[in-house]
């Protein structure tokens, strides 16, 4: 299943609390619960006015649509073409 990266533009969102960070997960997990498999996931990166997504999905328009009915933005959606790491280096 390709992989995403999702960039969400959401001011001060480095600021919120746990409680409100847990809202917005539920808010994110019923969604895609709404959406089943196609969709999943993996885990993001929050920092002062944005959070970095990635996601496990077939299509980018299924990750625009987990955006649309949660109420996200989703300012950028980029397709993962391929990673690298420490190990890369070294091959």
């Amino acid at each position: 299943m390709p992989k995403f990266v999702i960039e969400r533009s959401i001011p001060q969102i480095g600021a919120v609390g746990a409680a409100e960070l847990q809202a917005i997960a539920q808010k994110s997990c019923s969604v895609l619960q709404d959406l089943g498999p196609a969709v999943q996931w993996v885990q993001s990166y929050v920092t002062g006015d944005k959070i970095y997504c990635i996601y496990n999905a077939t299509s980018e328009e299924l990750v625009r649509e987990h955006a649309r009915r949660g109420g996200f933005p989703a300012d950028v959606v980029a397709r993962v073409v391929n990673t690298i790491d420490p190990i890369t280096a070294e091959a």
